[in-house]
């Protein structure tokens, strides 16, 4: 029997679940992949679920009309996307309706992508092999964790670091009930993101969620948008009008820096939280309210109550549970991964034809602070993605910023697993350069142990020298 080349031995399979009660695409599907990918089919979307449980599966297809057949359906769709959230397993949508509002309600509900009916099967196997190369990627970051590192989901949020776990942790246990919910966090780190996560977790989360910040408004203007008038309550008011609040009657009202609240509105929402009730501008009659507050800041909001320009009593009432977002240069891990996920993203909206990112662009991500967090790296990957010209981002379509002489030169792109290898290679290296070639410093700043950074060192070998020549290049 004649041996197969190497590469080819060593390419991992892919291991595909297609949940489809019909049977013809999967067989469509399997000539098209060819060699390389395993496909099974389930025809029954609870099946699909148990086989989450029983082995690894790298990537689902779903078959996304059967909840508009029947509404047990769709309760079991939502449960099998929440349990491959979870366990870090893409799933990509089918459906036949091609409405770009019922697109987007799948992808809030945790989806990867979503297809519409019939299936452009050559395209789809590109987003087959995006997602897997996010997922392995995903899972060899986990692995550098540690062992037995756990690798957690929740939809619309992306990362994987202890700082995020620790995130996610919160975000779980706090959606489930219906406490008030203070974000902290730098401009950029995904406060309204978290917001959101949690209202769709939560027992509201079939009922309105209305964000509001109050940022550069006058307080006239934030106090109707709020509780709303009465006709005649504010001038040229010919009609009354509901406010935030009432509009989301039954569901999560999200207050984005509420640090930038007056002392007199202030009053006004601490009514609300304490009595359930509001007056809209120009009334004194009560209006009764239900609905949760999740409220954000990137102040020091103990530091405003001493200086007596933010309330105790509402900051206590704010601040029953709090959840701490990290900014991204403390989770450098995870920028990776969403390099990838707005990589992908722009490029299905800009329509190019981007397969990825060259190590050394990854590399030169992950080495830069961001002090405008996740929301400047999506400014920079939409940016640079516009400016890409081959099949893929490198270095030299990033801002200047990012091409100065510490960045590292383009090298080639290989197979995944040897990219994953130089990414860890050239991250421990900017490290020890970072911390003077002392590796517990090092250790500590990629938030490993000591001894699994000279394990690292020893399988990526990194010798004496590179480590002195690390210390030394310096920009």
């Amino acid at each position: 029997m004649a041996m197969r080349p190497a590469a080819e031995v060593n390419e991992p399979i892919k291991r595909i679940v297609i949940v489809d009660p019909n049977s013809q695409f999967s067989v469509m599907l399997r000539s098209v992949l060819g060699k390389g990918y395993d496909v099974e089919q389930v025809r029954a979307i609870r099946e699909g679920a148990e086989r989450l449980r029983g082995t690894q599966v790298d990537v689902v297809l779903l078959n996304w009309d059967w909840p508009r057949k029947e509404k047990k359906a769709g309760e079991l769709c939502q449960e099998l996307l929440k349990q491959a959230g979870s366990l870090s397993v893409p799933v990509v949508a089918m459906t036949s309706d091609d409405k770009r509002e019922t697109a987007m309600q799948i992808v809030a509900q945790g989806a990867y992508d979503v297809f519409t009916q019939p299936l452009n099967v050559f395209e789809l196997k590109k987003v087959i092999d995006r997602a897997f190369g996010l997922v392995t990627l995903a899972r060899a970051l986990a692995e550098a964790r540690g062992a037995g590192a756990a690798f957690r989901h929740i939809p619309g949020l992306v990362g994987n670091s202890k700082p995020m776990q620790r995130a996610y942790d919160l975000i779980q246990k706090v959606a489930g009930v219906s406490t008030t919910v203070l974000i902290r966090g730098e401009s950029g780190t995904g406060k309204e993101v978290v917001a959101r996560a949690i209202h769709r977790l939560s027992l509201r989360a079939e009922k309105p969620f209305m964000a509001f910040s109050p940022s550069a408004l006058p307080e006239s203007l934030i106090q109707d948008e709020l509780f709303g008038h009465e006709a005649g309550g504010i001038t040229g008011a010919t009609h009354a009008r509901r406010g935030r609040f009432e509009e989301a009657q039954g569901g999560t009202v999200f207050l984005d820096e509420i640090g930038d609240l007056s002392l007199p509105v202030q009053v006004k929402l601490l009514r609300i939280l304490e009595e359930r009730c509001l007056e809209r501008l120009g009334s004194s009659v009560g209006v009764p309210v239900d609905i949760r507050l999740i409220c954000a800041t990137d102040k020091n909001l103990d530091q405003m109550v001493e200086q007596g320009s933010f309330r105790p009593d509402l900051y206590f009432r704010i601040s029953v549970f709090k959840v701490d977002l990290p900014p991204l240069r403390q989770r450098r891990d995870d920028i990776p991964l969403l390099a990838e996920f707005f990589c992908r993203h722009f490029a299905r909206l800009l329509n190019k034809e981007v397969r990825g990112m060259s190590p050394a662009l990854v590399n030169a991500l992950a080495s830069y602070d961001w002090p405008g967090n996740v929301r400047e790296l999506q400014n920079v990957i939409e940016r640079s993605l516009i400016l890409t010209d081959g099949p893929e981002m490198r270095v030299r379509d990033l801002p200047h910023e990012f091409q100065r002489g510490e960045v590292p030169t383009e090298i080639a792109h290989g197979p995944f697993r040897e990219a994953v290898r130089t990414f860890k290679r050239e991250l421990i290296l900017a490290a020890l350069r970072t911390q003077s070639g002392n590796r517990l410093k090092a250790a500590k700043e990629l938030s490993i142990s000591r001894s699994y950074l000279h394990r690292l060192l020893n399988q990526l070998q990194i010798r004496s020298e590179e480590e002195a020549a690390a210390e030394h290049a310096r920009p």
